[in-house]
């Protein structure tokens, strides 16, 4: 398996320029201790299929110290599997730990609880007292910003079943038609080779194997190419040229080495640093731009184009309301050859349940590992027929 170092996290410089992207550089922190990930199916099955959600993850805050820390999951209950910290390594018990009641979609903390639970103020830091200004909207203060493991250790990890049919989000369609060149050498065992063009989600940032801590999840990408693997009993290589901190334009000067990489399908993962105030128009023209050029050189070419997932809410250098253009504009580039991956609106759906911090790895724009198997998951889905 390999892995991919983040040299570049995502925060705003926002001088007097029409549009700077987000750019951080981050402090590679690891936890060091013995891998322990193991592949397994289920855990790359789309989570809207079926009545079992694995691993989904919650942070339990609780609003004061004389009030019970509390969580919300996304679907509610019929009955809870288990209960873990992120690592894996502690099995909560039910009525010791954690309550819940059948078609709540809410746990609560008893006292005495050995869940790691926090409070608003746990989730912010004072003006100028982190390394990057991570301002928070409503001006009181920054995001408490993670450069590793921290907010994969305060999360804990939730398996649960519930009633089918209840994802309200979009459910990727197997693309046989727009992505049938890759999709048929999958099923011929052809070898096929995948290229990456991103910024740091694509790196594998904050994922638990990226911070070198347990479970030692890698990345999506590399959980897709894994999963495709395993289900077409085909070789499966992914190389990724992703770089942290980059955004469209730079995307374009990559073009002749994506072409030359001689890729049977490009995934192409850009939006969050672009979402600092690019228009949606040059988001759009710069991705027709790397898809040109890459088929002036490889004109079969199949492409994968990722809406990207949404950054935090509450942060002053995000413009949310580019996310949804952003998808809209890769909308329009579909066709034969070209399939969406539609992130931007799985994570908006998630948000009418639960909060940023459920979800995040590093609170402000990155996933945890939950988030890096529904990017798995996504675009496997386009690539991999129902069962």
């Amino acid at each position: 398996m390999i892995t991919y170092p983040c040299r570049f996290l995502l925060v705003a410089l926002l001088l007097s320029l029409p549009f700077t992207p987000l750019a951080i550089s981050a402090d590679e922190t690891a936890t060091q201790a013995t891998p322990t990930w193991k592949y397994a199916p289920e855990l790359l099955r789309p989570f809207w299929h079926g009545e079992t959600v694995h691993g989904e993850s919650v942070l339990f805050l609780k609003s004061s110290e004389s009030e019970p820390a509390k969580s919300k999951l996304y679907f509610p209950f019929v009955k809870v599997l288990a209960v873990t910290n992120s690592a894996g390594t502690i099995t909560y018990e039910e009525g010791r730990d954690y309550t819940w009641q059948p078609g709540s979609r809410e746990l609560v903390l008893p006292a005495g609880s050995r869940i790691v639970s926090k409070t608003p103020a746990d989730l912010r830091r004072p003006p100028k007292t982190q390394k990057y200004a991570l301002t928070h909207r409503d001006g009181n203060g920054e995001i408490f910003f993670a450069s590793g493991l921290e907010y994969h250790e305060m999360q804990t990890a939730v398996t649960y079943t519930h009633a089918a049919d209840e994802w309200k989000g979009p459910k990727p369609e197997f693309a046989e038609k727009s992505l049938a060149r890759t999709i048929g050498k999958l099923r011929a065992k052809q070898p096929v080779n995948i290229v990456l063009l991103g910024d740091s989600i694509s790196t594998g940032c904050n994922a638990s194997g990226w911070a070198k801590g347990a479970p030692f999840q890698p990345a999506w990408q590399d959980l897709l190419q894994e999963h495709l693997a395993a289900h077409y009993a085909s070789t499966v290589t992914l190389e990724n040229l992703a770089v942290g901190g980059t955004s469209t334009p730079w995307g374009v000067t990559m073009s002749d080495k994506v072409a030359a990489a001689k890729p049977d399908l490009v995934v192409l993962a850009f939006g969050m640093n672009d979402s600092s105030g690019r228009p949606a128009a040059e988001y759009e023209a710069n991705i027709s731009a790397i898809m040109k050029k890459v088929r002036e050189a490889r004109s079969e070419t199949d492409f994968i184009l990722v809406a990207t997932m949404l950054g935090n809410r509450d942060w002053v250098a995000l413009k949310p309301e580019l996310f949804p253009q952003y998808r809209d504009s890769l909308a329009k580039l579909t066709g034969p050859g070209v399939a969406l991956a539609d992130l931007t609106t799985t994570w908006a759906t998630l948000f009418q349940q639960k909060q940023d911090w459920d979800l995040t790895g590093n609170g402000v724009n990155h996933p945890n590992d939950f988030g890096h198997r529904i990017y798995a998951q996504t675009i496997s889905a386009l690539l991999i027929p129902p069962k």
